[in-house]
Formats: C-alpha cells, structure tokens, sequence
C-alpha cells in the first residue's frame, strides 16, 4: 500500500541559473541559499551537454549517458527532501536535440547550464514529518523513509 502524509504550500521561488555551471549542483545551491528542505522543482532552458542515468534494476546500479552537445530542456521536474541532513534534489530530465530527438533520465551531475531557468515551489512539512532519505534494502535506492 502506497504510504503519504500531507505537506502545505508555503512559497515559491523563480530564478535563473548561473551559465556553464553543473546544473543538478546550482539547483541545490538555490535550495541552501533558500531555506528549502522541501519542495518540488520544474525547469526549462538548454544545457551545453549532459550527464543522465538509468536505474539498472538487476544489478542496482547506475548507468549513465553522456551528450556532448547541446540540447534543449523539453522538461525537468523533481523534489526536494533531506539526505545525510542537507537538502536533495532529485529531478529526472527530458532533453531534445536539433532534429527534436528526445533523450532522458535521471539527471546526473555533468549536465552544463546554457540557459536555465526554474521554478520552486516550496513545501512546509510539519515537525517530525520530513521527507528523509535512507538506504530501501527493497529497492537499493536511497528512498523516503516513512
């Protein structure tokens, strides 16, 4: 059974990222700077090249592929929770090439900001109730621990 609980709306935040700087690492500067433990993340723009992964199920590990040109972002969502005590983003990306080419997965550290900017919509999670990520023995996968 599907566990949840519920989260209040408590702001947003808008924003451009820094040209040639590591995409996933900007988004978690942004969430530091503001306060963010939690909250859900969107995105638009281009990169330069990207790093993206695939979940291998069977062998619980990741495979990445790397783009070495640039590409539009089409689409990138995700949220924000807590790991190891500081905040997480975890976003998969969707990115499109010249010819409109679709390519994506879990966002890597790698994918290089040409343009970018986002949206942050930022969660109040009560006392007690975070959004923590720990090692699923199921899984493999550092999952919400509920």
């Amino acid at each position: 059974m599907a566990t949840f609980r519920d989260v209040g709306h408590a702001r947003y935040i808008m924003g451009r990222l820094a040209y040639g700087k590591d995409l996933l690492e900007e988004l978690t500067s942004v969430c530091i700077a503001g306060g963010v433990r939690h909250g859900r993340v969107e995105a638009l723009g281009a990169v330069q090249r990207a790093r993206v992964g695939f979940y291998n199920q069977s062998s619980r590990e990741y495979e990445f592929l790397e783009f070495d040109q640039p590409l539009e972002i089409s689409n990138l969502v995700g949220n924000v929770s807590i790991r190891d005590g500081k905040p997480m983003v975890h976003a998969h990306i969707t990115l499109t090439d010249r010819e409109g080419k679709a390519v994506g997965g879990h966002l890597a550290p790698g994918t290089i900001v040409f343009a970018t900017e986002f949206i942050l919509q930022v969660l109040e999670v009560k006392a007690g109730s975070e959004f923590i990520r720990s090692f699923d023995d199921e899984t493999g996968l550092p999952l919400w621990k509920m």
